[in-house]
């Protein structure tokens, strides 16, 4: 009896060291997967003024009905961020909290601009319920078709010159941040980022 203990004891003390041996080889494998995986940053589409040229200027109505200028040399020296969004568009309300909180901790430096169009009363409801009142919020169906923009939601992100830092598709969180990190590293977009490391690193083994 006892030795059979004594066995299982065994047995069990060996298939701890073989699942823990696992364990180290998963996470090891997972840690060199997610250096493999490159960063998601938003999907620049080939309309639309690019990445270094002017904006253009659109005047543009806030829901207030007063008109404004979209776009542009900024006297305060802050950078835009047009977020184009629709009501209807779901994965535009998700990005919301983020947008907020965009808001809140980049003041210093940069001013959020909701973009839309369409029927009034439908934006006016959806800042109401999304308590948007403290974003800028303007309604110009020739704001959105300046920028050429497809679809929905997408972002534009200027400089206080009103030059283009950078644009994509933004789907989430992560895109939408990849669009200060591509200002940040003076490059149009992530991915131009990672072709040009790469290639670099070509040169380098060559």
């Amino acid at each position: 009896m006892t030795q059979a203990l004594l066995v299982s004891n065994v047995i069990l003390w060996v298939a701890v060291v073989l699942l823990a041996g696992v364990v180290v080889a998963l996470v090891r494998q997972i840690g060199v997967l997610y250096e493999r995986v490159a960063p998601a940053g938003a999907l620049m589409v080939g309309r639309g003024p690019a990445v270094g040229e002017v904006g253009p200027i659109v005047r543009a109505e806030d829901l207030a009905g007063a008109a404004r200028e979209v776009g542009g040399v900024r006297p305060d020296g802050r950078s835009t961020l047009l977020f184009f969004l629709s009501p209807t568009c779901p994965v535009c309300k998700t990005l919301l909290p983020v947008l907020r909180s965009i808001v809140r901790a980049e003041a210093a430096w940069l001013d959020v601009v909701l973009a839309g169009d369409g029927p009034r009363e439908e934006h006016e409801a959806f800042v109401e319920q999304h308590h948007l009142e403290r974003v800028r919020y303007v309604l110009s169906p020739t704001l959105g078709i300046s920028y050429q923009v497809g679809k929905l939601p997408y972002a534009v992100l200027l400089d206080a010159a009103g030059v283009i830092l950078a644009k994509g598709l933004v789907n989430t969180r992560e895109h939408l941040e990849s669009l200060f990190e591509a200002r940040d590293r003076g490059v149009a977009s992530i991915q131009d980022f990672l072709r040009r490391a790469e290639r670099g690193m070509g040169v380098a083994q060559s």
